[in-house]
């Protein structure tokens, strides 16, 4: 398994490990919508009395899916990981911009303070942003954030929303690879954030 420094000319995919929880819904409008149905019927396997619920569920994800895969979304994971009877409700979208929508830059040191002078600083409270080295990928930006809930588009979670993004640039190219990583489990943040930077350390080039 090469580092990102040995690559020598672009390299065709990447590959990291997600939990065994985690289902993958393809993002293609050719596929997502039988990941979709799959993924609901599943969640709601032996429910029979909350088919609004699940209803407003697919929709959601439709709505999630559209919009991700507009944005260069190229795979999207949903936990399916309970504790108990608790859903340890948590996502992963991964997306290459394309050029005409990212800054021209290679470098994730001035990426990082490109993003530092759009958010304000480095470091608030809710708003933390540094260059990490992950073993096989090299540098990145990782950028963690708290926002406000949107009931009305969260299917009513009145909880804040942790988002953990991961700006990791391609080798010998100008694009840059996003892991976005997104929790509403507001008590179980900084674990789940934990598991989210173990995810994303083992991201390697092929």
């Amino acid at each position: 398994m090469k580092t990102a420094s040995e690559f020598t000319s672009p390299p065709q995919d990447y590959n990291l490990i997600v939990p065994d929880g985690w289902f993958q819904l393809v993002l293609d409008p050719d596929y997502r919508d039988r990941g979709i149905i799959a993924l609901a019927d599943r969640q709601f396997h032996g429910v029979e009395n909350a088919p609004h619920i699940k209803k407003e569920f697919m929709r959601d994800l439709q709505r999630k899916a559209k919009d991700a895969y507009n944005a260069g979304g190229t795979e999207l994971y949903i936990s399916i990981l309970t504790i108990g009877p608790v859903p340890l409700a948590s996502s992963l979208l991964i997306s290459v911009p394309a050029p005409d929508e990212w800054p021209d830059i290679s470098d994730a040191e001035e990426l990082a303070e490109h993003l530092v002078g759009r958010h304000g600083g480095s470091g608030n409270g809710d708003h933390e942003l540094s260059v990490v080295s992950l073993a096989a990928a090299g540098s990145a930006v990782r950028h963690r954030r708290k926002q406000a809930a949107d009931p009305a588009t969260q299917m009513g979670n009145t909880l804040p929303t942790t988002t953990l993004t991961y700006y990791i640039p391609v080798p010998v190219t100008s694009r840059w690879l996003m892991l976005n990583f997104s929790t509403p489990m507001d008590p179980l943040a900084d674990q789940l954030v934990e598991l989210f930077d173990t995810v994303a350390g083992t991201l390697h080039w092929e």
